[in-house]
Order: structure tokens, then sequence, then C-alpha cells
């Protein structure tokens, strides 16, 4: 019995671990679009991407300024356009990761949600990157709602 209690434990991780988070996906053509990378003459792009597949079991809150813009998934990516000014972006997972942006108008802005190994559950950490790193990840990536 206690043979069979172990299996089903080892089972129910591996299934945990191999399984993928499950987010509102946008449709093609809003994704295509966002890949235009077109910025906004009265506001500021921003994207932020998870293009690993590590912890893909897990879903990542994201919130602008205290106010959250979703979950990513693992492949998966967020386009907010945003008003001039600085503005902090923070992943919620066992320790919060932020960055503080300050925007200007016109102007596109990447941020990777890179996934960690945490004591108890999944970690984060935000990275700004260039331009050529964050289309790269973004197209590797596909549009969340």
């Amino acid at each position: 019995m206690f043979r069979k209690v172990i299996a089903l434990g080892f089972l129910s991780v591996a299934l945990l671990m191999s399984g993928c988070a499950s987010v509102p996906m946008a449709n093609k053509s809003a994704d295509s679009q966002a890949k235009t990378f077109a910025p906004s003459a009265d506001k500021a792009v921003l994207y932020i991407y998870r293009n690993e597949t590590m912890g893909a079991a897990i879903k990542m809150p994201l919130l602008i300024d205290g106010v959250s813009v979703g979950d990513t998934a693992a492949h998966t990516y967020i386009r907010k356009e945003l008003a001039p000014g600085s503005h902090t972006i923070t992943s919620k997972t066992e320790k919060d990761s932020t960055v503080t942006i300050d925007m200007i108008a016109g102007k596109i802005y990447y941020v990777w949600q890179e996934v960690k190994m945490g004591m108890f559950a999944a970690r984060s950490a935000l990275h700004q990157v260039d331009a050529e790193k964050g289309q790269k990840g973004v197209e590797e990536s596909k549009l969340i709602n």
C-alpha cells in the first residue's frame, strides 16, 4: 500500500511538472499586429515576454504600477501602451521582482521575465533588454489577452 501511495505521489509531481499553464490568448491577427513593433506617437510601448519553457506549468502574474495586467505562461508576452513617465513592472512569484523604467512617448521598451527555481515555488527576475534581444524573445512567444 505504501508503495502505491509513493508511486501516486511521484506520478502527480511528474504530471504537474510536464503540464502547461493556461492563460487567455489573443487571436493570430492581434499577435501578428503586435509583432510589427510599431511605436505609438503619444505613448510608450512596453513588451514583457517570457520565452522559456522552464516553469511551463506555472502562471506568473504581472503588475504595472500596482495594477494587474495578466499572467504569463511559457512562450507568451504582453504588449501595453503607457503614458510617458516612470512605470514599475512587478512579477509576482515566490519572491517578487521589479523593474522601473522612465518611458518616453514614441519609444518601445522590452522586459524579459526570466524564470528561476525557488525554494518552495518558482521565482522570476525582470530584465530590461535592448530591441534586438527583445524582438527576438517576442517573436518566440505568443500574445496573451
